[in-house]
């Protein structure tokens, strides 16, 4: 099946004649590749928040679904014990691949964002941590306290639900957020353009008064205003786009600091979704003229 595009081709081309009837340059002009270029700018970073927050929400909630922490509380005397019998019995679990004992160096790392670096831990009554990895298919979490509250007293396992959760949730409104800012955008745009169109067919209104009487008709007048506003739109956010890009590049990398804003970026082939922007701006370009026309031209006498 052979693809027509003669259409697309007359569209680009336009009508010389038909083109005379909206002023290349001036106040619509300017505010229609202003605001394209605006909101391509804006959209470029609302689709950048979408897709880091969702890879935040999956790194995170991997990371702390992979992973759970046991922490024995006990007496001086009955630590290395109870932590000895915790291993055992988390060794013997079936989902569990590796099961580890923090050193106090690990514990000390772990509070000095806290507490500082001198926190005198060997004198402290501080609970020992027991880091746990589990397999793919996980283990039996309710069982598991079973045989720790009949074999360890003194251990609390922690596998990361209430952490995980939370993270995930807000990471995901986060998302819904992006997207509703994209089409929040894309709305801008709309009545931008649509508020442009009106005021450059009513600047012309003589000129398509003029057209009709010598029998030019209301389609005919209405295409020249939609590829001219179609190509402004399109124009402008392109070059919205591209400097957003640049902005986003310039933002630091992901191994600066791993943290959510030097995350916010595009990665592989996400880098084409930008590229979706300036076309999406000239298809809302387009629908907005081109509705705007007809309704202006209906009401002209």
């Amino acid at each position: 099946m052979k693809l027509d595009l003669d259409p697309l081709r007359s569209f680009l081309a336009g009508n010389p004649g038909a083109d005379r009837v909206v002023p290349p340059t001036g106040f619509t002009a300017w505010l229609t590749l202003f605001a394209a270029g605006a909101m391509a700018f804006l959209a470029v970073f609302a689709l950048a928040l979408s897709l880091a927050t969702g890879r935040l929400a999956d790194r995170w909630g991997d990371a702390l679904a992979r992973s759970s922490t046991l922490r024995i509380s006990a007496p001086e005397g009955q630590m290395v014990a109870q932590t000895e019998a915790a291993l055992k019995v988390l060794q013997t679990t079936p989902g569990i691949t590796t099961a580890r004992a923090l050193d106090g160096d690990e514990q000390r790392a772990l509070l000095e964002p806290w507490f500082g670096p001198d926190l005198p831990i060997d004198s402290l009554p501080i609970p020992q941590l027991i880091e746990i990895i589990e397999s793919g298919d996980g283990y039996d979490s309710a069982g598991l306290r079973l045989r720790l509250a009949a074999e360890v007293p003194g251990a609390v396992l922690d596998d990361h639900t209430r952490w995980r959760e939370p993270l995930v949730r807000a990471a995901s409104r986060l998302r819904l957020l992006g997207w509703l800012s994209l089409l929040l955008i894309a709305g801008t745009v709309a009545a931008m353009i649509t508020l442009a169109a009106n005021a450059s067919l009513a600047a012309n209104a003589q000129v398509i008064g003029v057209l009709r009487l010598v029998g030019a008709r209301d389609d005919y007048i209405a295409q020249a205003f939609v590829r001219r506003f179609t190509l402004r739109g399109l124009s402008g956010a392109a070059v919205g786009m591209v400097l957003g890009c640049l902005a986003v590049l310039l933002l630091p990398s992901t191994e600066v600091g791993g943290g959510f804003l030097t995350g916010l970026g595009f990665h592989g082939w996400h880098w084409i979704l930008p590229l979706m922007i300036p076309l999406l701006s000239g298809g809302v370009a387009y629908f907005a003229t081109r509705a705007a026309a007809q309704r202006t031209l209906g009401n002209m006498p």
